[in-house]
C-alpha cells in the first residue's frame, strides 16, 4: 500500500493505458463506460488535473501478430509485427478519444514528439513507429509535458518477484529501483513482449529519473485513490 505525495498529481498526468484492459479480446464495453465515468467525475471535481492517455493494442494486436507469424514463418519481419500492433493501438485510441468527448478536443497523437498542447482536459495518444512501445511513448510524453511520473494501468495489480502463475510463492513488490527492475525485464524490445514496462521505456525512464507506478487498471477505486494521493495498491518503480 502506498500514499503518493508527488506534485505531478496536480499537473498533467500521464497514463499508459494497457490494451489488455481496453480490449482483452474485443473492446470491454462495461469497463470502458465505468472508466469514462470515473475520469469524468475526477475531471469535474478537480480543475487542476489534465490527463494524457497512451493506449496499447491489447488482444487484437497479439492475435493479428500471431497470425502474421504463423503465415510467414521465418520470413516474418519484426517491423511489420510492430506496424500491426501500432494499427491496433490507433484503433483503441480512437475509441478512447471518442468516449472522452467533450473533454478531448485534439486528434489522437501518433508521434509523441509532436504533442504540443492539450486543448481540453484529455489528450489521447497511440503507437508511434516500429521499435517503440506505447510505454516508451508514455515516457516521451511525460518529458514533453514536464511530468515526473507515469501511471501504468494494466491487468496486473503489482509486479512480482516471479510469475505468480508459475510460482505461487512469488512475492508482490511494493517498490523497486530502476537498476533492479532492468535486471527483470532485460534490455531488448520485442513486438508483443509481455513485461510490466518495456525495456526501452525502462532505460529512458531511468535516465530521466522518472517514477513509474503500476496498478490494476480495472480496479477503478484503487486508481481514484492513487490519483487523489490516498493509499493504493501497486508497485512504484524508481527513481534510483
Amino acid at each position: 500500500m502506498f500514499r503518493d505525495t508527488t506534485d505531478s498529481m496536480t499537473k498533467t498526468i500521464i497514463i499508459s493505458l494497457g490494451g489488455s484492459i481496453v480490449a482483452p479480446n474485443k473492446p470491454d464495453k462495461e469497463f470502458l463506460k465505468e472508466f469514462r465515468d470515473t475520469f469524468f467525475s475526477i475531471i469535474e471535481s478537480d480543475s487542476s488535473k489534465k490527463f494524457v492517455f497512451i493506449v496499447g493494442g491489447g488482444g487484437p494486436a497479439r492475435q493479428y501478430q500471431k497470425i502474421y507469424r504463423k503465415i510467414c514463418g521465418s520470413g516474418a519481419e519484426q517491423d511489420q509485427q510492430d506496424w500491426i500492433g501500432i494499427a491496433a493501438t490507433r484503433l483503441n485510441a480512437e475509441l478512447i478519444r471518442g468516449i472522452f468527448v467533450p473533454y478531448c478536443k485534439d486528434a489522437v497523437v501518433t508521434n509523441p514528439y509532436e504533442a504540443e498542447k492539450i486543448s481540453g482536459r484529455v489528450l489521447v495518444a497511440a503507437g508511434w513507429k516500429p521499435g517503440f512501445s506505447t510505454d516508451n511513448d508514455a515516457v516521451i510524453l511525460a518529458e514533453k509535458f514536464n511530468s515526473d511520473t507515469v501511471i501504468n494501468l494494466s491487468n496486473i495489480s503489482q509486479i512480482y518477484t516471479e510469475d505468480p502463475k508459475i510460482n505461487p510463492n512469488a512475492e508482490a513488490i511494493d517498490q523497486i529501483s530502476w537498476e533492479d527492475f532492468k535486471k527483470m525485464v532485460g534490455d531488448t524490445w520485442e513486438p508483443g513482449k509481455n513485461v510490466p514496462f518495456d525495456p526501452v521505456a525502462t532505460q529512458k525512464a531511468a535516465e530521466m529519473h522518472c517514477t513509474v507506478i503500476t496498478a490494476a487498471g480495472k480496479n477503478l477505486e484503487n486508481t481514484r485513490a492513487l490519483l487523489e494521493g490516498r493509499n493504493f495498491i501497486g508497485t512504484v518503480i524508481g527513481p534510483d
